[in-house]
């Protein structure tokens, strides 16, 4: 069953990318390295700050969905009631989540598909690389080991 979560849990998580691009790369111009957003903001296409109003909607939306329902899964779905399991599941989705990020949204599906090319910044390089996903990946892997305690302890407070 965890692993029919995990699987939902991921494609909620695409979904929500999904929405933030809804009208096309650019609206999530937020997501390329400093160079592109600079680049896209130099030739007109956007400006910082509706960059920036993007950037904070799509972010705080995204934070309370993916939460609710991680919330949902471990303290409804898997009725759990004790700090310990609730941590583990919740440390096992955050993972997973920070994982599945770096490697199918931004190697493949980032990497893989010309939608994500935005016009007059076919020239710079806006996908990660192997190296800085494992670091990017390895520092959150750390944060999560906290973050899951809070999670867990907002299971107990609300279940």
């Amino acid at each position: 069953m965890v692993i029919i979560q995990l699987i939902l849990y991921c494609l909620l998580f695409t979904a929500m990318v999904k929405f933030a691009v809804h009208g096309g790369a650019i609206d999530g111009l937020y997501f390329y390295p400093k160079p592109v957003q600079d680049r896209v903001i130099g030739i007109g296409l956007t400006d910082k700050e509706t960059m920036n109003r993007k950037r904070k909607r799509f972010m705080i939306l995204f934070y309370v969905v993916m939460l609710v329902a991680l919330l949902l899964i471990i303290g409804l779905w898997n009725g759990v009631r004790d700090f310990k399991t609730a941590y583990l599941q919740a440390l096992l989705f955050l993972e997973v989540m920070n994982w599945y990020d770096g490697i199918v949204i931004d190697r493949l599906w980032v990497g893989h598909s010309r939608f994500w090319i935005l016009p007059g910044t076919e020239d710079l390089p806006f996908v990660q690389t192997w190296p800085q996903v494992l670091q990017k990946r390895s520092i959150l892997t750390l944060i999560w080991i906290v973050g899951a305690a809070i999670v867990a302890g907002m299971i107990l407070l609300v279940f």
